[in-house]
């Protein structure tokens, strides 16, 4: 069933589901989550609006009863990690090659998609901060480089920054109104953009990423990989962090007292652990597993 035009706000993410679905249905599930409950807001009483989304919320009961035994489907907080971390985890491989200038379609993709995956993180709430910074610089970053490869330029590599009041998305690249980003196919945008001019307003080298700076295992798809030597991606070698040896024997000290925020926060250091063993990313898994148990050993972080 065709998308209406209503609805055209929501389009890449569907994509994304589509492009997950064996991948990785739990970021499947989740992307038409956010796309139902966006649908919603924008259009829901259009006859045609309805029953797209009528057929959208069936799809969405299926894939439950589906993955009734996936932790990620049953538990919000499980769920939570495992789309944060695939998302940083792209954001973070787009960065490591961005910063060793290394431009491709590839890294565009994963820059613009972990954008629209923490768009689905406010199916579970408010974003943080931190992650709204994510967002904007990734989905800026998308547009700035695809633009420049465009016109036959060179594009600025590392953090650059962009004016406090600029918001790159939709436009940028289709030039389509509501709709976001681009599908990186081949396909011309339907207008130029032009990238960021004058001087830096805001600074993101300061920006933090989770430790693990290799590739998601699970990468972009449908994307012809680079011709170019110099844009083959390069995966950051992997660093075991050593383990903090009082941490061995750890037994909660005496007039320790937790708060229901101390267990939630400890519980999803945990699931931050088991989201990055699927990845073989054993550094972040025993990180966030020692400041769980730093956490509900000292009750600090």
């Amino acid at each position: 069933m065709a998308l209406p035009p209503q609805l055209r706000a929501i389009q890449h993410h569907l994509r994304t589901a589509q492009e997950h679905e064996k991948r990785d249905p739990v970021v499947a599930y989740y992307c038409r989550l956010y796309s139902m409950q966006t649908g919603m807001k924008l259009d829901s009483k259009t006859p045609e609006c309805r029953k797209f989304l009528i057929k959208l919320m069936d799809q969405l009961e299926s894939m439950k009863k589906e993955l009734s035994d996936n932790d990620s489907i049953s538990q919000e907080v499980v769920g939570n990690a495992h789309i944060e971390n695939y998302a940083l985890k792209m954001f973070l491989y787009a960065d490591n090659e961005d910063r060793a200038g290394r431009f491709h379609k590839n890294m565009i993709k994963s820059f613009y998609t972990s954008s629209l995956l923490l768009d689905v993180l406010s199916v579970f709430g408010e974003l943080s901060e931190e992650n709204i910074q994510h967002r904007k610089y990734a989905r800026w970053k998308a547009t700035y480089i695809h633009n420049c490869l465009k016109n036959g330029e060179t594009p600025q590599a590392g953090p650059i920054a962009m004016g406090e009041d600029e918001e790159f998305g939709a436009e940028g690249f289709s030039g389509a109104g509501t709709s976001h980003g681009a599908s990186f196919r081949g396909d011309p945008p339907s207008q130029s953009f032009q990238g960021p001019s004058g001087p830096p307003a805001t600074n993101y080298n300061n920006i933090h990423i989770p430790p693990g700076a290799h590739a998601p295992a699970n990468t972009p798809a449908e994307l012809p990989p680079p011709t170019a030597e110099a844009a083959k991606p390069v995966p950051m070698p992997r660093s075991v962090p050593t383990v903090d040896p009082t941490l061995l024997n750890a037994q909660q000290q005496g007039g320790v007292h937790l708060s229901p925020e101390d267990f939630t926060k400890a519980q999803k250091y945990c699931k931050y652990a088991g989201s990055a063993l699927q990845y073989e990313d054993v550094g972040t898994a025993i990180q966030n597993l020692q400041k769980a148990l730093k956490l509900l050993t000292t009750g600090k972080e």
